[in-house]
């Protein structure tokens, strides 16, 4: 017993009455797997806390879970960058441990397992994943997000030059933090929302579990904010909260289409039919050129190319509606996912290739690609349209 609890990945933790252990694994480590058994041989709590929420206990419980997934609802609820970065952050995971020869989140599962096994209370003491991407969502600009998704898909694209010191890295690091660390830097913010409050609500959640001899079984990463949360009064209920988007946010979706309406109203009227009609003009190559190239790039259907072209110059100036939503739904009856796409799923979001081949992925390609071209034609549409109405 003396000789487990002495391992440095495990600290004693005291609250109340309880006797709590606090194991720090790595994610991506068979060694990480083998101390959560010991641990539990030789502790017996009875109670088990793991990182993990439900959406993600799901996810290592539920191989076949995808299967349910509604892609429709998914672009109706504007969930779609949403869903594909929380894939992406999948992806990268699994290709670590099938990189290391492991299972992901294979030290969870076991002390799952084990808890289920001993007799013990499963308590799952992680926030909603869904909870904390959305947080982060609201805190990144435009561009931020871009980078986000710029770095994600390079480090899952440098994977196969991992090296042995980036693998004690990652037993040292969370995972999210490991990813988003160079967007970390640009925006603190958001490591603010993925670890430090993550650090506040496993404490609170560890702390406030049943039971009287508790193990919780956390990423090594969060070790440290941890404790050093445990004596602090923490009130975890703004922490589960989603923001609404800022007034100024919220506002410029309407003003914005206004001014481009009110721009179009003065070109008309200042400099006549030829510049009105050269203003629509560009307006609409731009917007449809660009949400057009977005849907190519991700390898969209020729009609969902075309409905991103067309819908784009008029989906501009409605801040209801998006030429990425059009376009991800015209994707989806040209080539509606099958069962089979949904069984695959788990395996080809290990791979870049295997976003753009599966037909789930490629449709939330479809849906981010189309919107962002949408958005960068904007962008390039306005100035034009004001040195016409001024010339």
């Amino acid at each position: 017993m003396n000789d487990v609890i002495d391992n440095p990945m495990v600290h004693r933790l005291d609250f109340e009455d309880k006797n709590i252990l606090l194991l720090g694994t790595a994610h991506v480590s068979e060694e990480s797997t083998q101390l959560v058994e010991k641990v539990l041989d030789a502790f017996k709590p009875d109670m088990v806390c793991v990182e993990l929420c439900e959406s993600r206990y799901q996810t290592i419980d539920q191989q076949n879970r995808w299967q349910n997934m509604d892609i429709v609802k998914v672009i109706k609820e504007k969930k779609a960058f949403l869903l594909l970065a929380n894939l992406l952050l999948a992806a990268f995971q699994k290709r670590i441990a099938k990189r290391l020869g492991v299972t992901p989140g294979q030290e969870m599962l076991t002390a799952i397992k084990g808890a289920k096994a001993c007799g013990a209370k499963i308590h799952l003491a992680d926030r909603d994943i869904r909870v904390t991407l959305a947080r982060a969502m609201r805190a990144m600009s435009l561009w931020t997000k871009i980078k986000l998704l710029y770095q994600i898909i390079v480090s899952a694209s440098d994977l196969d030059e991992i090296s042995a010191e980036d693998v004690e890295k990652m037993k040292q690091e969370d995972m999210l933090q490991m990813i988003l660390a160079d967007v970390g830097q640009s925006l603190p913010g958001l490591k603010g929302i993925l670890i430090d409050e993550r650090d506040q609500y496993l404490a609170h959640k560890i702390r406030t579990a049943e039971g009287q001899n508790i193990l919780a079984v956390v990423g090594a990463g969060h070790v440290p904010g941890i404790k050093n949360n445990w004596d602090r009064p923490i009130d975890i209920e703004p922490l589960e909260e989603i923001p609404p988007k800022s007034g100024v946010v919220s506002a410029l979706k309407w003003l914005l289409p206004m001014a481009i309406l009110a721009v179009f109203v003065i070109g008309f009227f200042s400099g006549g039919k030829d510049t009105g009609g050269l203003m629509v003009t560009h307006w609409i190559l731009a917007n449809g050129i660009f949400a057009g190239l977005g849907a190519i790039l991700a390898l969209a259907h020729p009609l969902t190319i075309l409905a991103g072209i067309f819908a784009a110059p008029l989906t501009s100036l409605n801040p209801m509606i998006a030429a990425g939503w059009v376009a991800g739904l015209v994707e989806i009856f040209a080539r509606k996912p099958r069962v089979k796409d949904f069984e695959a799923l788990a395996e080809d979001i290990t791979s870049i290739k295997g976003f753009w081949r599966n037909k789930v992925t490629r449709i939330l390609l479809v849906v981010v690609f189309t919107n962002l071209g949408s958005t960068i034609g904007t962008m390039v549409a306005i100035p034009f349209m004001i040195r016409l109405m001024a010339g």
